[in-house]
């Protein structure tokens, strides 16, 4: 009898365990084929309760939702507002948000945590976008509120995770030196709204806020300001709901009053000040002729380097290093130095002091060149060659006297078979040139007779790489030509010349390009236009020129286009400095890209303000793209929020029902 109740209370476990594993599996998540919850959670409550008053000494806060859930890179997206300087501990605990303060709060304030989408339930992640909890330690709630886009200066590329805030204090040192009073996070379309704010005169900022102290307080931060003050404002609108019976059918259609906050439209370009920190960062002889000095940053003026234990005038061939113009590479010119393993110098050049300002400085360089351990395969042949040498000379055999193989000076030579019209042509050395005979270099055009004659072009070195000489003539459509270079014609600087080349080529037909031209209105100043590919990288750029930008010879292809309103006349574009007060230089994007076919013209009216700076941008060019499956998720939430009870009604769309 004992044996059976033992094994009957086994089988009674085991159904047991088996079943609580069964329900622990099923609750992780839906079944395969059921229907896809997209319903955000549904707050049901808080303590205190949403929106109250009086709160001086509450140091704890909680938020019942209908559901469990779970808080989504929480450091990254809540904010609390006005910021404190011990940041809340704030955290998801089963169906609910817990958030418990580690520092005092300000007497007669209103406070938001902005959760944006952080709040999302356990299973399937549905977010609850634009969710804000307010409350006040004084005995009103401040509900004014403004909104707005942050944007990249340079491109208009939407800035995703940027603190954005505002001051009463109208001072320009105030963003320097005291944390945001309010303040607000740009999503992932660039997209902020500030909430809580008392009726005054506010100026707005926005900051990538790398040390998170909440002011400009690092050069290397990216920031926005505007000259414009912004005052909250609201008023009351009537919108039109509509109550659907089913996807298909409409039951009414409900007139609603709301409250309308302004401004909604706030603009703010992001840039990054150059403020370049300059100094020696190092250098390296990596191989015996020549050697790189790095800096930090571009310089106005070159290093002046005197040889210590060396003669250094006239001694080297400088240049930039792959055209970067903070990397200096020195080839040596004579064999001597090549041959020394150390050159000792001294080097003079500009650095960046504490205060941002160049000053001379003077360092002493020790630069040594090690050479590479010969590998095993070299090592096992040079033994090889030695073993060699002595069987010869025991056995009196005569030695071969090999005489030193001359190498030729590589060159590439640029010039495709199919060259397009504008293109041009280019001899690439290995090396610095030392001479260079141009009347061993011959262009030629084929003629009717199908014989070649001499053609006039332009000979040129290259403006980024003295390494590089480029030829520019004046091609003919469907054209043929023949570029010849004679033996020797080129010698470097170690002495070696270059081989005989010949290389044949045809200009592309006229009918197989296609042409844009931009009629461009509201710029009044100097300005140049960029045409960009798909990526949104430049292809072509113009000058504006009488309110037209004129792009001949496109290869097929789709084409966007960005201008730059050029103020000080330098073809680039320029950031900003908050210190000097000084805006980076506008810019905007026609809002179309264009699909050019071949043998196509295609004429383009564009007006620079017709639509607003976030919207001119083509979403195609946009490397910051929406959080498309969030904007999935809030459709669904939103239709759904329109039938659910007044439970939820303090939970739906903050952005719809503020007017944003």
């Amino acid at each position: 009898m004992k044996n059976k109740l033992k094994i009957w209370g086994k089988r009674t476990l085991l159904l047991m365990g088996g079943a609580v594993v069964l329900y622990s599996c099923a609750s992780i998540g839906r079944l395969e084929g059921g229907e896809e919850d997209f319903d955000p959670p549904v707050m049901l409550s808080s303590t205190p309760q949403l929106g109250s008053v009086n709160q001086k000494n509450t140091k704890r806060f909680t938020i019942q939702f209908d559901e469990y859930i779970k808080l989504d890179k929480p450091q990254e997206k809540i904010v609390f507002s006005p910021p404190q300087a011990q940041a809340p501990e704030i955290k998801a605990s089963g169906k609910r948000v817990v958030v418990n303060l580690q520092d005092s709060l300000q007497p007669n304030t209103t406070y938001t945590i902005d959760f944006a989408d952080a709040i999302q339930d356990n299973n399937e992640g549905n977010p609850l976008t634009q969710f804000t909890y307010t409350f006040s330690t004084g005995d009103q709630l401040d509900t004014l509120a403004v909104a707005g886009t942050v944007l990249n200066a340079s491109n208009l590329e939407p800035i995703k995770g940027a603190v954005v805030g505002l001051y009463a204090d109208l001072s320009d040192t105030v963003f320097q030196t005291k944390p945001f009073e309010r303040m607000g996070r740009s999503d992932s379309r660039g997209y902020f709204s500030i909430r809580g704010i008392a009726p005054g005169k506010y100026r707005v900022f926005a900051l990538q806020d790398d040390d998170r102290d909440y002011k400009f307080s690092q050069p290397t931060e990216q920031v926005a300001f505007s000259d414009s003050i912004i005052i909250p404002t609201s008023e009351p609108r009537m919108r039109q709901d509509t109550v659907w019976i089913d996807s298909l059918t409409i039951d009414t259609i409900v007139p609603v009053s709301y409250t309308y906050y302004m401004p909604d439209n706030i603009i703010l370009r992001n840039f990054k000040q150059e403020r370049p920190n300059r100094r020696l960062a190092g250098f390296n002889r990596e191989e015996a002729h020549k050697f790189k000095l790095n800096f930090t940053a571009p310089s106005d003026s070159l290093p002046v380097i005197k040889g210590l234990n060396f003669n250094a005038e006239n001694a080297f061939v400088m240049e930039l290093n792959n055209g970067v113009p903070d990397t200096l590479q020195y080839w040596l010119k004579d064999s001597t130095l090549i041959k020394m393993d150390t050159l000792l110098m001294s080097v003079s050049y500009l650095y960046t002091d504490s205060l941002y300002q160049l000053q001379p400085r003077t360092d002493t360089l020790r630069v040594t060149y090690r050479a590479k351990p010969p590998t095993e395969q070299e090592r096992k042949a040079a033994e090889q060659a030695k073993k060699e040498e002595e069987r010869r000379l025991r056995h009196g055999d005569t030695l071969e006297v090999k005489k030193p193989e001359i190498k030729p000076l590589p060159m590439e030579v640029y010039a495709p078979g199919t060259l397009d019209i504008y293109d041009y042509l280019s001899l690439t050395f290995q090396e610095p040139v030392q001479r260079l005979d141009t009347a061993a270099i011959h262009l030629e055009k084929m003629q009717a007779d199908s014989t070649f004659a001499a053609l006039p072009f332009e000979f040129r070195q290259d403006s980024i790489d003295l390494k590089v000489y480029n030829i520019f003539a004046d091609w003919e459509v469907d054209g043929n030509y023949k570029l010849r270079v004679d033996s020797a014609a080129v010698t470097g600087i170690y002495g070696q010349t270059t081989n005989k080349t010949e290389n044949s080529f045809k200009i592309k037909p006229l009918e197989e390009y296609g042409q844009l031209f931009y009629t461009v209105m509201g710029v009044d100043t100097t300005a140049f236009v960029e045409l960009l590919d798909e990526r949104d990288n430049v292809v072509r750029t113009v000058d504006l020129i009488d309110g037209h930008a004129d792009f001949y010879y496109l290869n097929p292809g789709k084409y966007g286009a960005r201008l730059v309103v050029d103020v000080n006349g330098n073809g680039r574009w320029d950031t900003g400095d908050y210190d000097l007060h000084l805006e980076p230089e506008m810019v905007y994007y026609y809002n179309q890209i264009l699909e050019l076919k071949a043998n196509f013209d295609i004429y383009q009216n564009w007006d620079v303000h017709e639509l607003p700076l976030d919207k001119q941008k083509p979403d195609d060019l946009k490397k910051q793209k929406p959080e498309t499956t969030q904007n999935r998720r809030d459709r669904n939430a939103s239709s759904q929020n329109n039938n659910r009870s007044n439970t939820s009604s303090g939970t739906r769309n903050q952005r719809s029902s503020m007017g944003f």
